[in-house]
């Protein structure tokens, strides 16, 4: 019997798991050292002007209050954006910078930063800060400056504008016997994490910053900062082991960040600041959409045209783009397609990627055109959807690295009981309930980036596997141990993980769903390089491994041996101690392989079943069964893919039911920016969600692994809308559906 032990592909549960639910887990706003400062952010009252005369002199004679820094101090930080570009995902534009000037931007813009000798002493004179302004009138509705509406003229960097028109689908559109054209909007949507947006800053003797914040990449605040304040990088150090919730927000460096910093080089001593739930409401949001489809088809549903046009919120300053309408393009095959996005400017903060960017927004439109094309047709929305199956992406001409979407279609279709349902809107209840069924497809890119990785063992045979990456809550520390372990031949509990330092080998920020596919390609050709290391020690030490290659031994939880000859040994303690430190370590570095990307197009899919259950009197949805059948390559831990896509499916049941940012088209300002009033679902909210993973075979990258962070989400929406539909034959084409809209 052999005792290689096998992790990969297994259920394992997390390995920080004991940490989080102990209280153990360190985040940001929890790092203290002696004599630390508190600081805490002044706000804006509107939306849109200058401060004419900023008030400071009650919150500077407030109790334990140390200094007030504001654009007045001309705080020593850069006129130009130059140094705020140093941004490994910032997009075309100028930067916000905060204290640059007395303008005001969007609403609830720090205007002053307040330091403490407590966390209570800086909150209560922040409230003390006062401002007057010249105020101009703010615009905040996307759809009134949609007309002004422009193409980007410069490309977001990794995000790419919608293709080149194919055929002719004006003139398909217009000889066709089956036509549809309508509008949907996706209403904007503000990241809600547990965890507030922190930094604590250390100040070290010697001018050194240890920072701990909160972000989805420790490289990218450090690159950041070293450009805004001109340090030596060789001084300054930013971890982030944890984080509390991102799914985006956290990708580029926000001015919590910068202004906690700025504050410690200004005091000479630590500073920490925290911002409120309202302040999160100045940044990470989805931003408002409108969106155009027509599509037309053949009697039998046959696509013979597709036009999605999109206009998309973004803020005065910076031209933040989404991949909004380019799915309608790869997801169907039809021969004339022609896509469009647009941004429209309006006075808020700049919007941020959040979970899915653009596939959530642009595919539930798409869905959604198709479920009223299917009804049109008086055909089976799935059965449109199989008619109309694309064999390759045609976008950019490529086949697909893996495509296992007619299995998800069918195992979802089965397990759900897709069979029973009555094509006839309003045809299916429950008492005093109707009854809805609705389906729809989901797709997201499989991306890698390139990533560093250290494996080191020591002489207890305890493997260390580290990266500068970031676990978001995806799982990244179980699955890197699991990688290393398997790899070893070690119980797991003899691995560790290290993320989220920079002291640790480089790589990206972690978002897009690449995490898993390129840090853990990364860590196992850390692990294989580490093996030949072993496998040299060994031949050093016992001339039977002379000529023994990787492919002639055994690693197990004790140490190396000859599979001809399981007598031959060595131990990994041996080998340690015989290295002359006590430990053995390799690096390794993983890149996508560009001949594989420039011919292979690799995406994730789904296919979404929902049932919903609406009150007839009084227009209320339950959603009351979730189906999400994902085919998403190899699957690493069973566990931890499950609870993402559970993650994924209940974001998407918030912005089909539940949330909405609603601005004051008057003042610019929220209106709901708290937990009260913004409405996220709950537990009682969320209904039986079943996942399948369907086996699919993918060469992309060396684990045969795509990203799982992206994929629950997308369908989700629009099978929950054409739910609704199915149940009362009432068409709502805004999200998110709300009881009014069905009375």
């Amino acid at each position: 019997m052999s005792d290689v032990l096998t992790y990969v592909g297994r259920p394992q549960p997390r390995v920080d798991g004991p940490l989080k639910v102990t209280g153990r887990a360190r985040y940001a706003a929890e790092f203290a050292t002696e004599g630390m400062a508190y600081a805490a952010v002044a706000s804006s009252a509107i939306a849109r002007g200058r401060i004419r005369a900023l008030h400071l002199t009650a919150a500077r004679a407030a109790p334990g209050v140390i200094d007030v820094i504001s654009h007045e101090r001309d705080p020593d930080l850069p006129d130009g954006d130059t140094p705020y570009l140093e941004d490994m995902v910032a997009v075309p534009g100028s930067p916000f910078r905060p204290f640059c000037d007395d303008r005001i931007v969007y609403s609830g813009q720090p205007i002053a930063l307040v330091i403490a000798d407590t966390h209570e002493h800086a909150r209560d004179a922040a409230a003390l800060v006062s401002a007057e302004y010249d105020a101009e009138t703010p615009e905040v509705d996307v759809l009134a400056v949609k007309d002004a509406a422009y193409a980007p003229p410069e490309e977001r960097p990794g995000i790419p504008p919608p293709p080149p028109p194919r055929g002719d689908a004006a003139a398909a559109f217009a000889a066709a016997p089956v036509r549809l054209e309508q509008a949907y909007r996706v209403a904007a949507e503000h990241h809600n994490p547990m965890e507030t947006m922190a930094t604590t800053v250390t100040w070290e003797g010697d001018g050194r910053l240890t920072i701990h914040t909160k972000t989805q990449g420790v490289n990218n605040p450090k690159k950041y900062l070293c450009a805004v304040f001109k340090l030596d990088p060789e001084k300054v150090r930013v971890i982030s082991p944890f984080v509390g919730g991102s799914f985006g927000m956290a990708l580029r460096p926000q001015y919590d960040l910068l202004l906690a910093t700025l504050a410690a080089l200004t005091l000479k001593r630590s500073v920490r600041l925290v911002l409120t739930r309202q302040q999160m409401y100045t940044m990470g949001w989805r931003p408002d959409t409108l969106q155009t489809v027509a599509l037309s088809a053949t009697e039998d549903g046959r696509l013979t045209s597709i036009r999605h046009d999109a206009v998309q919120a973004t803020s005065r300053y910076e031209d933040y783009q989404e991949p909004v309408v380019n799915w309608s393009g790869l997801l169907y095959a039809c021969p004339n397609v022609t896509l469009s996005y647009r941004l429209a400017q309006i006075d808020t903060s700049t919007p941020s990627d959040m979970r899915a960017p653009g596939a959530a927004l642009g595919l539930y439109a798409l869905e959604a055109a198709m479920d009223e094309l299917a009804a049109a047709l008086k055909l089976d929305p799935l059965e449109l959807r199989l008619r109309n199956y694309a064999d390759h992406d045609a976008n950019d001409d490529k086949p697909f690295s893996s495509k296992e979407l007619k299995a998800c279609y069918r195992q979802g279709a089965e397990r759900f009981g897709w069979s029973r349902r009555d094509p006839e809107p309003r045809s299916m209840r429950d008492g005093r309930e109707l009854v809805g069924l609705g389906m729809a497809t989901g797709c997201w890119e499989a991306m890698m980036q390139p990533h560093s990785a250290s494996a080191t063992l020591d002489a207890e045979g305890r493997l260390e596997v580290a990266c500068g990456t970031a676990d978001i809550g995806t799982g990244t520390y179980t699955i890197l141990a699991q990688i290393g372990a398997e790899a070893l031949g070690l119980p797991i509990d003899r691995v560790t993980t290290k993320l989220g330092d920079t002291t640790l080998p480089m790589a990206p920020v972690e978002g897009g769903s690449w995490g898993a596919a390129s840090a853990g390609s990364a860590v196992q050709a850390a692990c294989a390089a580490l093996k030949e290391k072993l496998l040299g020690q060994a031949r050093s030490l016992d001339a039977a491994f002379g000529n023994a290659g990787l492919a002639h031994v055994r690693f197990t939880e004790r140490g190396l041996s000859l599979i001809s000859d399981p007598d031959v040994s060595v131990s990994y303690a041996d080998l340690a101690r015989a290295s002359g430190d006590g430990r053995i370590a390799a690096e390794a570095e993983f890149a996508p392989d560009e001949d594989f990307t420039e011919t292979y197009a690799a995406y994730t899919h789904s296919a979404v079943f929902a049932e919903v259950r609406v009150d007839e009197e009084l227009g209320v949805v339950r959603v009351t069964r979730l189906v999400s059948a994902i085919a998403a390559g190899r699957i690493l831990n069973p566990t931890t893919a499950r609870s993402q896509i559970l993650g994924g499916a209940v974001m998407g049941l918030g912005m089909a039911l539940h949330e909405e940012t609603v601005w004051d088209t008057t003042l610019g300002r929220i209106m709901n920016a708290d937990l009260g009033e913004y409405h996220i679902p709950t537990h009682a909210d969320s209904p039986e969600i079943d996942v399948i993973f369907v086996d699919e075979d993918d060469r992309a990258n060396p684990l045969g692994v795509k990203g799982l962070g992206e994929i629950g989400i997308v369908g989700v929406p629009a099978a929950i809308a054409n739910a609704v539909f199915h149940a009362t034959g009432r068409r709502v084409r805004s999200l998110p559906i709300t009881l009014d809209t069905l009375l």
